[in-house]
């Protein structure tokens, strides 16, 4: 019988789960045991949120397997709560390390689903569930790591604190608290950041550090007028003012831009794409006003963010009645701003490309923060590198931007770099994660624990 391509997975999955010494065996084994039961919990903002039981969970966790009960807290706030647990370092002169990520999740309703998202199932291969790829099964290796650590003697120089917020995925109140209370540390490493592609055939491509992070950022645009009846149009016309107005912003391009992290991932990705994107990225990246280079990567939604900030429209409001002139019209332009750019600046910009002084611009961003890239440190990404190498030989490794925002943001904000590190490959059509039926490959689990282990000791001996 010919092998399916699903039952190769699981096999594979199976070999590297059963291939390990004895305690890294128990480790992986412990890491999906606490993923399942982090899963279980409905840890979504509102009523009946779960976060803060996660919490507890998470602490007794910690304490059992060897941390003392007065190093590991859990804050209430508001409907949520965060976790901060600490591993003192034998030099208490140096800055801790962070390991940071999230214990909610995004809403998910079970009738939606095939399975039920709040029950972990593993099958051919995958463990589905809500929180199964963002983040709570990075979570879990990563404790599942810290303990391994702990039960094997390990003492680390430097200390490692974890920190785990509960709003990460809405309003940041507790990761925002967070990097306040630990902005004396040396670096954040993000485990909800970075990670590796998988080919659609199953074989690692790349992997990438996450080092910056696109400020996100919402401007309205207001029009008001005197209105009047339908039947006695006047030459200015709300709407019609808004409009053009917004016409002119969707056929502005933004001066494209590059940084030593774009640089470096266009560089990485290039010959892993068509011959006219990667021929786009290597032009990009040597020169980044490249006018054919920024056409073609400018037409690729996958990568016109990664040359600059970009600004679209996707609200629209106006007029109070069917029979009247409007008297107000509104929309909301929402930017993915270059990091180093303030938006200041940019709504600046947009109220320059309207050419209206009739149009207004307010600045409506909400739990946003603008933020410069992290340096490229050589101690950072070396460690990365040679835990990355231990478990994936050959496979390259370079630095990204992310579009979206994290936690990262809070960080930088307070004067910590933040990099995101997370070991966990995945298939472009296997991410899943803020919709439905989320699930991500467990061979990523044995492998993920050898490589949280490279990385904290490198980091902290």
């Amino acid at each position: 019988m010919k092998m399916t391509s699903k039952l190769k997975l699981f096999l594979a999955c199976t070999a590297a789960m059963t291939a390990l010494p004895a305690q890294a065996q128990t480790a992986a084994d412990n890491g999906l045991a606490i993923a399942k039961k982090m899963i279980a919990f409905r840890s979504v903002r509102g009523p009946g949120n779960q976060t803060p039981q996660l919490a507890a969970y998470l602490k007794a966790t910690l304490v059992a397997g060897g941390f003392a009960a007065q190093d590991v807290t859990v804050t209430p706030v508001d409907d949520t709560a965060y976790l901060i647990a600490t591993w003192r370092g034998s030099d208490p002169a140096l800055k801790p390390i962070v390991f940071s990520g999230h214990i909610d999740v995004v809403e998910a309703k079970p009738a939606d689903w095939q399975r039920d998202p709040f029950t972990a199932v593993v099958e051919n291969g995958y463990l589905y569930g809500r929180g199964a790829t963002d983040m709570k099964l990075d979570a879990a290796l990563a404790i599942a790591t810290l303990l391994d650590m702990k039960k094997a003697g390990y003492t680390p120089k430097r200390g490692i604190v974890l920190a785990l917020s509960g709003d990460e995925e809405t309003v940041m109140k507790t990761s925002s608290l967070i990097a306040d209370q630990l902005k004396n540390a040396e670096m954040a490493l993000n485990i909800d950041g970075g990670g590796g592609l998988y080919a659609e055939d199953g074989k690692a491509e790349y992997f990438t550090i996450g080092a910056a992070e696109k400020t996100y950022a919402d401007f309205q645009m207001s029009v008001t007028n005197p209105g009047g009846h339908s039947s006695a149009p006047r030459k200015v016309n709300a709407i019609n003012q808004l409009s053009a107005a917004l016409v002119r912003i969707g056929n502005y391009r933004f001066t494209p831009q590059l940084s030593p992290i774009t640089k470096g991932y266009f560089e990485g990705v290039a010959p892993r794409q068509t011959p006219a994107i990667g021929a786009a990225m290597r032009a990009f990246a040597a020169n980044p006003k490249d006018q054919a280079a920024i056409e073609t990567l400018a037409a690729n939604p996958g990568y016109v963010g990664q040359i600059g900030t970009t600004c679209v429209t996707t609200m629209i409001s106006g007029g109070h009645a069917l029979n009247a002139l409007p008297q107000r019209a509104t929309a909301n332009i929402n930017c993915r701003i270059f990091p180093g750019v303030k938006p200041a600046s940019v709504m600046a910009e947009l109220a320059k490309v309207a050419a209206d002084p009739g149009v207004t611009f307010s600045d409506v961003t909400e739990g946003s923060n603008p933020t410069d890239a992290s340096p490229l440190r050589a101690d950072l990404t070396g460690a990365v590198k040679t835990a990355m190498g231990a478990i994936r030989p050959g496979v390259p490794v370079f630095p990204s931007m992310s579009a979206g925002a994290s936690d990262s943001m809070w960080y930088r904000s307070v004067g910590v770099p933040s990099y995101g590190v997370s070991p966990t490959f995945i298939k472009q059509s296997d991410d899943f994660s803020h919709g439905l039926n989320e699930r991500t490959p467990i061979d990523n689990i044995p492998l993920a624990i050898t490589y949280y282990r490279s990385l904290m000791t490198s980091l902290t001996k």
